[in-house]
């Protein structure tokens, strides 16, 4: 199979996906597109919204869709790292020996939602930084694996932040999109309403399973890019950090701490399984816009100044985005992109008069006269 007829089957399949989570939800069409391409690139997702907007079914869903396991945490100030991870217990076999026996937690899942992370501890908080980065859990120094695929769905409150514990930034970092979830128009509330009046539970119907995502994850992988995107993503990033001088005028007047390379892997990766959503087998810059927002809006600070200026974070970097416009096309990854551009003229200038030199040994080209000498 070639790789337009992957290309056009990778995007049936997820077309089909999004056909039967409509089933059971209604709108928040780039909350799904965006929560389909994390779990396909292997990412994790962090949730923002209030209460009731469909977060725990999408989840739900998304596992009767895609055949996975689905379990949930609800994360409290009283919830023990054991809690979610499990611990040792003690069990009399048949004989009558007492045995340890590790006794697997909640998240020994394909499809985690992590409800109200932010209510955690910082201890229990810290319990997810190795299951979320390494696919595993250590308990009493043995170290137990995850089977794939593997994704965590983490949710916070933007509204109640009485009793919470702000995620640190390592951990954050760890997310690889931030999505915001809105308040449903009238239209879609009256869906809501209508759809849960016949039926709470879920009616979507099995599309595809795990072995699948994991055949669409290596294939997402092969999708190549050009280093004209490649340099144009890298850019973006690089345009967060005010402390470097190319930096531009955005991020010097609004950004207090720029996004850590794990922002640019996130981009590239995304984008990757994104065009092949969309049917193509190469990354473009609009998947490079498109996705800069849940990529960066939880890995960058925006300073006084902008709140002052009442801007948000995702207005920062729409503003960046436009100062990075600027350079679409002209960006290469080659020893010459580094050289400056009198370096480079110079240079050919060099290699056209070492040329004319052997054209004139070879009889080809006429001796020039030289100036200010008479004939």
């Amino acid at each position: 199979m070639d790789n337009k007829a992957q290309a056009e089957n990778f995007s049936r399949s997820v077309a089909k996906i999004k056909e039967e989570i409509k089933k059971d939800l209604v709108g928040q069409d780039d909350i799904v597109n965006n929560v389909i391409i994390a779990i396909i690139a292997g990412g994790n997702v962090l949730l923002e919204g209030v209460p009731g907007v469909g977060k725990t079914r999408l989840v739900r869903t998304l596992g009767k869709t895609l055949k996975l396991p689905f379990s949930r945490i609800q994360f409290t100030p009283d919830l023990m790292p054991s809690d979610v991870t499990g611990t040792n217990i003690i069990e009399k076999d048949a004989d009558g020996r007492m045995n340890t026996v590790f006794q697997k937690g909640p998240i020994f899942a394909n499809l985690v939602l992590a409800d109200e992370i932010n209510r955690a501890t910082p201890k229990t908080q810290s319990a997810m930084l190795e299951v979320m980065q390494e696919h595993r859990v250590t308990v009493a120094n043995k170290t137990y694996s995850i089977a794939e695929p593997f994704f965590v769905l983490a949710t916070q409150n933007p509204i109640e932040q009485d009793g919470t514990y702000p995620l640190p930034e390592a951990q954050m970092d760890r997310f690889m999109f931030k999505l915001l979830v809105g308040f449903p128009s009238v239209k879609e509330l009256a869906d809501i309403v209508s759809m849960t009046q016949i039926t709470m539970e879920e009616t979507a119907d099995s599309v595809v399973d795990g072995a699948t995502i994991l055949e669409m994850r290596a294939l997402a992988k092969t999708v190549p890019v050009a280093p004209d995107v490649l340099y144009y993503a890298m850019r973006l990033v690089a345009r967060t950090h005010p402390e470097l001088d190319d930096s531009g005028e955005t991020a010097k007047k609004y950004v207090k701490y720029g996004c850590s390379p794990r922002a640019g892997q996130a981009l590239i990766t995304a984008a990757k399984v994104r065009a092949l959503i969309d049917g193509r087998y190469n990354v473009s810059y609009e998947d490079i816009d498109a996705l800069a927002y849940p990529v960066l809006r939880h890995r960058m600070k925006i300073n006084y100044t902008a709140i002052n200026e009442r801007l948000t974070v995702d207005d920062v970097i729409a503003r960046l985005i436009a100062e990075n416009a600027k350079e679409k096309g002209t960006g290469k990854l080659d020893a010459d992109a580094e050289k400056p551009a009198a370096v480079v003229a110079d240079t050919a200038d060099a290699e056209s008069a070492v040329a004319d030199g052997v054209a004139a040994e070879s009889g080809d080209v006429k001796k020039k006269k030289k100036f200010g000498k008479k004939n």
